[in-house]
Parts: C-alpha cells; sequence; structure tokens
C-alpha cells in the first residue's frame, strides 16, 4: 500500500472543496447504503480490540498477492486486503507495485503487458524456492475464492487512477460473485472514489489517504465513504479527529502496522482496524492483550 504525496493530498482536499459543477454536486450528495457498521460491525472504544486485515495477504507466510496468501488470510481472519491492477487489455488482476521488477525482474509496467504475458510471470521465487511458478492472480480468480468463504471479507484498492468503465468491470465482478456487501473498494486517488461513487453508490468504499484533514467527517460525506484509511501518526496528530468520525458513524483503519509498540498505540486510540503484515502475530498479541476477541 503506497502514500499519497502531501503536496498532492492537500492539492485533492482543495479540488473538492472548490467543486461546482452540477455532476459532481450529483455525485457528492448520492448517499451510499452500506455504512461502517453493515461492514465491520460496531465502532471501537479506546482499548477495544481492533479487526485484523492482511496486508496483500499473509505476507509473513507466502508470496504477497498470491493465491497461497490470499487464501491463507481468508481462512484465518475476517479480513484480507489486496491490489488491482488492470493488464494491457483491461484484465483486473493483483499486483501492488508500480511496475513487476521488485517481484519478477522484469523492468516493465503491469499495464503494458496483456493477462497472458502476465500469467507467464514467476511471482513465487523470489519469495522462496517452494513457491517457484505461482502467478499473478486475477480478480476474478480471487473474488470466487473468497466467495467460497461465508465469512470471509475483502478491502480491494484500485491502484492510481481508475475510469468508470474501468470501475463498471470491478463492479460488475464483485456482483456477478455475489459479494455485494463484502468487499469494499478503497483508493488513494480522487477521481477513481468518484468513479466508484458514480458507478455504484451502494458499493462500499474507503478513502486512503497519508494525512486525516482538520475537518475529516465533512470530506467523509463528500465522498460517501464509509471509511478511512490512514496512518497511526495522523490519528494522533488530528487531535479529536477519531472521535468525531466515529460519532458521524465512519470507521478508521491504519496500515502497515508490525510491531507491538504500534498495535498498542493503536489500540488505546480506539481504532476499528489494524492493517498488518504479520495478521497471525496480531491475532496472537490479540488473544493476549484483549482476552476473548
Amino acid at each position: 500500500m503506497t502514500r499519497a504525496p502531501r503536496r498532492a493530498v492537500r492539492i485533492l482536499l482543495a479540488t473538492i472543496g472548490v467543486m461546482t459543477t452540477a455532476s459532481v454536486l450529483l455525485i457528492a450528495t448520492t448517499p451510499t447504503t452500506a455504512s461502517a457498521v453493515d461492514v465491520f460491525g460496531s465502532l471501537r472504544v479506546p482499548g477495544e480490540a481492533a479487526f485484523i486485515v492482511g496486508h496483500r495477504g499473509d505476507r509473513a507466510e507466502a508470496p504477497e498477492n498470491t493465491m497461497p496468501s490470499l487464501e491463507l488470510a481468508m481462512d484465518d481472519l475476517d479480513f484480507v486486503e489486496t491490489d488491482v491492477q488492470l493488464s494491457r487489455d483491461g484484465v483486473p488482476v493483483l499486483f501492488h507495485d508500480v511496475t513487476l521488477e521488485r517481484i519478477t525482474g522484469m523492468p516493465r509496467l503491469p499495464g503494458e503487458l496483456g493477462l497472458a504475458e502476465l500469467r507467464r510471470l514467476d511471482v513465487g521465487s523470489s519469495y522462496g524456492e517452494e513457491y517457484a511458478g505461482e502467478r499473478i492472480p486475477t480478480l476474478d480468480e480471487f473474488l470466487a475464492a473468497l466467495a467460497r468463504r461465508e465469512t470471509a471479507r475483502a478491502l480491494v484498492e484500485l491502484k492510481a487512477d481508475w475510469r468508470a468503465d474501468q470501475v463498471r468491470t470491478v463492479v460488475d465482478l464483485v456482483e456477478r460473485h455475489g459479494l455485494r456487501g463484502r468487499v469494499v473498494l478503497q483508493s488513494f486517488s480522487l477521481e477513481t472514489l468518484f468513479a466508484v461513487q458514480r458507478v455504484s453508490p451502494t458499493t462500499p468504499r474507503i478513502m486512503l489517504i497519508r494525512e486525516l484533514p482538520a475537518e475529516p467527517v465533512a470530506l467523509a460525506e463528500r465522498l460517501g465513504v464509509i471509511g478511512f484509511g490512514t496512518t497511526a501518526a495522523s490519528v494522533t496528530e488530528v487531535p479529536g479527529a477519531l472521535e468525531a468520525l466515529h460519532e458521524a458513524g465512519v470507521a478508521v483503519l491504519c496500515y502497515t502496522l508490525n510491531t507491538h509498540d504500534h498495535w498498542q498505540e493503536v489500540s488505546e486510540l480506539g481504532v476499528d482496524g489494524i492493517i498488518t503484515d504479520q495478521p497471525s502475530e496480531l491475532d496472537e498479541w490479540l488473544a493476549v492483550t484483549a482476552p476473548g476477541t
């Protein structure tokens, strides 16, 4: 999960404040029928255990954004997080980075290759020999696995900017697998969030943002989001933001936290979800620090 540049966030918020066209106003006032409580359950209070989100699956046990990693998280957790990009021929696939180089050694963009070319790439060997030959999953493949697990839910990040017709491809797949309400779309991109709102206002969505604004409730209402995914520092640096969002029924999730100190910090604040690369360890930590969860 990458972080939006600070200057870009300021520009984004300023843009929201001056939007006056009739079409944008129509979008902004379209309510979502999903709520944070519907998707995440009761919003947390300080000291109450947050729900766990496996970041790109369970990266501590298997290569990120591969089916083994994602299935481990889906089997053990309420939520799994993954990233979606489009192949050159418009197929949604699961991959995080801007380029393929870190995982596959190929210095190309995922969108420069067709699905058949992407599926020939080995995304497991860089993690370990036992995962050699793992392939990039399609979103369709992932959603089929999610649908087979009645309690599993997913946060799906749409990377970069998506047009409405591209968003429609994702929404149609979610609907086809009967996963309405079990898949939350999220993005750092204002353009993408508005596209989701225009295409499917009832689809629950989260805004990913490095720094919460001084008045986060107004931003949440304008975008029709059920929550924010942000940093632990952002929650502590904006006094009263978490409380105000909870009063408005908006959830707050923190990424990507992998240490006991961070887990303790956000648990004391009362954030709703913790996105982590160490879901099994976090689960064990919560069992000790918050018995009964």
